[in-house]
């Protein structure tokens, strides 16, 4: 399958770094504050939105022609109440004029690492992961690893929708901040 370097060490990315493993791909880990080398053909950015500035600083050069896998959602962590990207764009496209020599995607930003883990949204509906990007080969490479792992995975079009991945991110999070779902809960598909 594929190889894989998952930036951060949190709940997110062991639940990510778990379901791609699941499917034969091989996982390794990096601390985003430590140095090492990116080895993976996909790299997924399982940090907080304020630490990619940093990642990128630091491993930036190493992503060149690597799928480099966005899963932020750039919200104000101190009120909730707002996306902290100018109107109209998105974290992914910001890491995308940043890293011009990669193939950057949006996901796994719309599932929580419960539904990863568990594999369903609530019990009942299969977690979907949602795939934003401008690289078709790339989005089927991730996909296709997604889906060895026992998930689905819909490609929800070009980079331009990670504006609205991040707003649905953004809703669900504060859904589940405030109690209204549960942090294995949240939106599924049922196609």
């Amino acid at each position: 399958m594929s190889n894989v370097t998952i930036i951060g060490t949190g709940t997110m990315a062991h639940a990510i770094g778990g379901v791609l493993a699941g499917g034969g791909s091989t996982v390794t880990y990096l601390g985003h504050g430590e140095p090492g080398t990116v080895d993976g053909e996909i790299v997924v950015l399982a940090v907080p939105y304020p630490a990619v500035t940093d990642v990128l600083a630091t491993y930036g050069t190493q992503l060149a022609g690597k799928v480099v896998v966005d899963i932020t959602n750039p919200l104000d962590f101190a009120t909730f109440d707002s996306l902290v990207v100018p109107a109209g764009s998105s974290a992914a496209a910001q890491i995308a004029a940043a890293l011009p020599d990669s193939h950057v995607l949006k996901a796994f930003n719309t599932t929580f690492a419960g539904t990863l883990t568990s594999g369903s949204v609530s019990g009942a509906v299969p977690t979907t992961v949602l795939i934003a990007g401008d690289d078709t080969d790339a989005k089927a490479t991730l996909a296709a690893a997604i889906e060895a792992g026992g998930l689905r995975a819909l490609d929800a079009g070009a980079l331009s929708r990670a504006h609205e991945l991040e707003a649905v991110g953004f809703l669900q999070l504060t859904l589940a901040a405030s109690e209204k779902i549960g942090w294995t809960g949240g939106f599924g598909l049922v196609k």
